[in-house]
């Protein structure tokens, strides 16, 4: 099974926060499901790194390319596909960030790994 993970999710399993579920959490555990990792979630906690609005355990771009290449992390770029993908969907999110992830989801036919509760109420296949 492959996964897209949403930013908050990203940041609780790598960092083990109990806010996380135990279920979602053996899910990421588990060696046979393929994480993804979308560029649209690295830019989105980079601007907040940089803003001074979020701790990462060091600067952003060392810290994501770690998490790549370890082998954890499929990455998974924003194309003008996903983007076409945008005008499409509903306006119930505003973050362009998640919609963009909403998009990818979508547009890859991947399960979106996400506690909002805004995303779920997206046509996206969700898992929480």
């Amino acid at each position: 099974m492959r996964v897209l993970l949403d930013a908050h999710t990203l940041l609780w399993a790598e960092t083990d926060d109990d806010r996380l579920p135990e279920a979602v959490r053996r899910l990421i555990d588990d060696p046979q499901t393929r994480l993804v990792l979308s560029v649209a979630t690295t830019w989105e906690l980079t601007v907040k790194s940089l803003a001074g609005r979020l701790r990462l355990p060091e600067a952003p771009a060392p810290y994501f390319e770690g998490l790549v290449r370890d082998g954890r992390f499929e990455v998974l770029a924003v194309e003008q596909r996903h983007v076409a993908a945008l005008p499409e969907l509903p306006t119930i999110h505003d973050d362009p960030f998640d919609r963009m992830l909403i998009a990818q989801a979508l547009v890859e036919d991947l399960d979106l790994v996400s506690g909002d509760e805004r995303i779920r109420r997206y046509p996206v296949r969700t898992i929480w």
